[in-house]
């Protein structure tokens, strides 16, 4: 488990899903710092200010349905940009759509998440994500300031 806080950006239009997400971090077995981007653009704004500061996230939780700049826009992005591309990126959204899967790992998705249907599924779902990403998974670590 990491030792500093885990800097993690939820990219996210719904306020409904934003509200479960930071209930499910209240129970992470560490500190997290949570930013969250309402939509594409927002995110991508955040990511330039985070990359001239040296604090780039250590996880992007990215949704595909947004407006101004959909998850697919932002993920291409992310990807065409030598600074940003290492990024680890977990699309999670409410599509299971096949064609959404094979687009999103087209562009480089690190994973592929939809978003459960219960509040008991979703903090479980979260707690996978945490266990994974944190726990077992290697990050890269030159993002540390």
């Amino acid at each position: 488990m990491p030792s500093d806080p885990v800097r993690l950006l939820l990219v996210e239009d719904n306020a409904a899903d934003v509200f479960l997400l930071e209930a499910a971090l209240e129970t992470a077995t560490f500190p997290i710092h949570l930013k969250v981007a309402w939509d594409g653009v927002e995110a991508l704004e955040h990511l330039a200010g985070a990359k001239d500061r040296g604090q780039l996230p250590d996880l992007i939780l990215l949704d595909l349905n947004m407006p101004r700049l959909n998850g697919f826009e932002v993920l291409a992005a992310l990807r065409a940009d030598p600074a940003l591309a290492p990024l680890v990126v977990v699309v999670f959204t409410t599509s299971s759509a096949e064609a959404d899967v094979q687009q999103a790992y087209a562009l480089q998705a690190n994973a592929y998440v939809s978003k459960p249907a219960t509040l008991d599924e979703f903090l479980h779902l979260v707690n996978l994500l945490e266990a994974y990403w944190f726990g077992a998974a290697s990050l890269p670590s030159t993002y540390s300031p």
